[in-house]
């Protein structure tokens, strides 16, 4: 392990998993009962602990993997191999149980990328993804993100073709009023046509429906503090991987599990 960055010192850790060393060691227990110590050909010279703390170290700064690889001690295309192998284990799970009061809250972002065969210039002006983020109302985890669609895509289009509409079925789901109408999700209330203004009932109930659409914003503006969702050069899958990934992390960090 002659690298410059290490598990086993802790300070690396939280900068660059937003995990503490308890959580971190949770996440390397799951990642290990997924298979991520299962060797295909060459045997790793870094152990679990580094390997996930060299992915976590690339999706975080977005600096390229032949920045990255230098840090552990390791060559880029070992680097390669780890990301290719432990991006999969990372992803969140798909919520298995659901309370009888779960209510979940969706948005799309848009993630800057680099590979034109998933992005499209969007209204960022940019080549984008639009990723689909379900998270629940309560406990503000994410618990659902749809696969990658061209930025152009609404967002209306996006939350069935995308799948994400799967994971919220028996589910209230909130969104945002001008994207996602007519897909029977629970959005504000509009003017109708010759109503010059919203009953007092309905003003407040859209109050209340921002307040809760919120969280999802504050969610989505934590994701991004990983700077891979910024410029994304990954190709294929590789964005969805990072998110699904990144979430995991997110996670974790907000509950400890």
């Amino acid at each position: 392990m002659g690298g410059v960055m290490s598990a086993d010192d802790p300070k690396w850790i939280e900068p660059f998993t937003g995990l503490s060393p308890a959580q971190f060691n949770g996440l390397v227990t799951l990642v290990r009962r997924r298979g991520g110590d299962i060797q295909r050909g060459r045997p790793w010279r870094l152990p679990l602990e580094d390997r996930i703390l060299l992915v976590a170290t690339y999706w975080r700064t977005n600096l390229t993997l032949r920045q990255v690889a230098p840090l552990f001690g390791v060559s880029k295309s070992a680097a390669d191999r780890i990301l290719d192998h432990l991006a999969p284990l990372l992803a969140i799970s798909p919520a298995r149980r659901k309370r009888e009061d779960t209510v979940y809250i969706v948005d799309g972002t848009l993630v800057p990328t680099r590979d034109r065969s998933i992005a499209a210039s969007s209204k960022n002006y940019r080549y984008s993804t639009n990723l689909q983020v379900v998270i629940d109302a309560n406990s503000r985890l994410v618990v659902a993100v749809g696969d990658p669609l061209p930025g152009s895509r609404n967002d209306c289009r996006a939350f069935t073709e995308s799948g994400v509409d799967f994971a919220c079925r028996g589910i209230p789901v909130i969104a945002d009023n001008g994207g996602y109408q007519g897909t029977g999700l629970l959005i504000p209330h509009r003017r109708r046509c010759g109503q010059k203004a919203l009953s007092p009932q309905q003003e407040a109930e859209n109050k209340v429906h921002r307040k809760a659409r919120a969280r999802v914003e504050h969610a989505l503006s934590r994701l991004k503090n990983w700077k891979i969702l910024r410029d994304c050069r990954l190709k294929g899958d590789g964005v969805h991987q990072a998110m699904l990934g990144i979430a995991r992390l997110h996670n974790l960090a907000l509950t400890g599990r």
